[in-house]
């Protein structure tokens, strides 16, 4: 059987190859396989594009139609305040465009046995949640005759993150420069060393303490433990991927984030572009609309193909473009033509957009060979 495979080795892609051979039972005969890989070959070679098929004006039909279908709403997460994730079309507009911070970055953290399967699973996730002094403090105060910030904490809360009061003064200490803390039985006296201060920088002073940093992982501002399938995983308002990654208890394999940028720094424009299509197509499915993923593995190796990340827009995609005539027909024509002029620039007219703008002949299809007559 092995031998007949082998036939078909330069025929078909190694995946559907494999995917026959997974499929068909054991006992099959060697006319019905060879069959089996006849069709698989011919439907293969069937789905090839044509020479001159114009991929770029289908995938921008084929995602450009049903967009319009998309609707502008936002996804709630149910018990959790403030953690809600862009869905529709602003999220396809800001994939897209290559927007560097996205309206609502979202992590979804896979665990390592046992957390996976519930064990301490609310724990873990308070321990990654970004905890702020506002959170534990019950009070602020500012004593104006010792000219100091006084901040009771709430030991419900100390008990309920599972933190105590020695790690907040640490973080404290980390966190505050210019001052002196203290502990005075139930009271943290944070006392500035500036004696010019006034009471007007007291209180900015106070209100800039509540966002002191104490513990969990910078960028993480809400989680949420939930079931999916067999196994527990931790959603996450906000993304701090590199952080979260070094975490031993995260399954590093398989947890992502929402911001294409982010993964790009931390995992390569590899992983970029792939995370450039499962967000595209995710929105899609969504939607309940059927696009061919081609489609927008077409538009991400677009985007990617510099090795960095380029938005769809005139200072991205289109600002590459060798035509000036292509550049010119996107934004700011006039900006284009005049630079082109300054600088000299040629245009050789070998792209679609450039010659429909001429009226002549575009170069798919039909139009793409040349034909040379030799003359006697």
């Amino acid at each position: 059987m092995s031998d007949i495979y082998k036939e078909y080795e330069g025929k078909m892609p190694a995946k559907l190859l494999n995917e026959v051979r997974d499929g068909v039972p054991k006992s099959i005969s060697q006319s019905k396989l060879r069959t089996i890989l006849d069709r698989v070959a011919f439907e293969f070679e069937n789905a090839q594009v044509e020479p001159g098929e114009s991929v770029g004006l289908v995938s921008a039909q084929s995602i450009g139609e049903p967009g319009t279908q998309m609707t502008l709403n936002t996804f709630h997460f149910a018990g959790v305040a403030e953690m809600n994730v862009t869905m529709g079309l602003p999220r396809i507009i800001e994939i897209l465009d290559g927007r560097q911070n996205p309206n609502t970055p979202m992590m979804e953290i896979f665990l390592n046995r046992p957390y996976s399967k519930g064990t301490d699973i609310k724990k873990l996730a308070l321990s990654i949640k970004e905890t702020k002094l506002s959170e534990l403090a019950g009070e602020f105060s500012i004593n104006v005759a010792d000219f100091s910030i006084e901040v009771i904490l709430d030991k419900s809360k100390l008990i309920e993150l599972g933190t105590s009061e020695n790690t907040v003064m640490n973080a404290l200490g980390r966190e505050l420069k210019g001052v002196s803390i203290k502990r005075k039985e139930k009271l943290i006296i944070i006392k500035p060393r500036n004696k010019e201060m006034n009471l007007n920088e007291l209180y900015k002073m106070k209100e800039k303490i509540k966002d002191a940093f104490i513990r969990g992982i910078k960028g993480i501002k809400q989680v949420l433990p939930v079931m999916r399938e067999d196994e527990y995983i931790i959603i996450a308002a906000g993304s701090n991927l590199r952080e979260v990654l070094q975490l031993k208890e995260v399954d590093s394999s398989k947890t992502t984030s929402n911001d294409i940028f982010e993964i790009s720094s931390v995992l390569g424009i590899e992983a970029a572009r792939k995370a450039i299509i499962d967000e595209v197509f995710k929105v899609i499915e969504n939607q309940g609309l059927n696009v061919d993923v081609r489609h927008v593995m077409l538009v991400a190796d677009t985007m990617c193909s510099s090795g960095f990340i380029k938005g769809i827009t005139r200072y991205g995609v289109v600002s590459e473009k060798a035509s000036v005539l292509a550049r010119a027909s996107f934004e700011t024509p006039i900006k284009h033509i005049i630079h082109a002029v300054l600088v000299g620039e040629e245009d050789k007219l070998d792209s679609v957009i450039e010659n429909v703008m001429l009226n002549q002949p575009i170069p798919v299809g039909t139009g793409l060979p040349g034909l040379i007559t030799q003359i006697k």
